[in-house]
């Protein structure tokens, strides 16, 4: 299965801010460490040198793997025409059949935190909703079987949050 290449500008930002610090931060801070481990001496032996090494090829590959899907990802920066029907970046609230709520927030595959609320657009609740509408009842396929839920409300803001009342210009 292939993943979305769309992000939400906060999701790029905190990939950027992620490259940044492994790139200014971390990676200097471990070369410094992994170059007093070698002057040590034996480093057949040198555990810190041993795990300074494995450290720094961890960061390496991290950069790397950022540096490219960074690239690769589209930054979906505008809200739809149709804020009334959900589509990429929006806030879900839906029902289930026993009128529990919960919250979703439709995000790209990179950004998905489940202690948030953030799902993937690639996720069978997110392709369910998507193009849905207040009221319209979704059938959504479940690792323990298929449930209904009701779409409450949709917004494109974090609901969470109140929006400033007069913001200054």
């Amino acid at each position: 299965m292939s993943r979305s290449a769309y992000i939400t500008p906060q999701g790029y930002a905190a990939l950027r801010g992620e490259l940044s610090h492994l790139w200014k931060t971390r990676r200097p801070s471990v070369v410094r460490a992994l170059s007093a481990a070698a002057a040590e001496g034996d480093r057949s032996e040198n555990a810190e040198y041993i795990y300074r090494k494995k450290e720094l090829r961890e960061i390496d590959r991290r950069v790397r793997y950022l540096t490219k899907r960074m690239d690769q990802l589209k930054v979906v920066e505008r809200k739809p025409d149709d804020t009334s029907r959900v589509f990429f970046g929006a806030w879900v609230r839906v029902a289930d059949e026993a009128g529990e709520e919960r919250t979703y927030r439709i995000v790209g595959v990179d950004e998905v935190d489940s202690s948030r609320g953030w799902i993937s657009a690639d996720s069978p609740m997110a392709r369910a909703v998507r193009g849905k509408a207040v009221d319209d009842v979704v059938l959504v396929q479940l690792p323990a079987g298929p449930a209904e839920f009701e779409i409450v409300d949709i917004c494109y803001h974090d609901p969470r949050v109140e929006p400033a009342a007069n913001p200054s210009p």
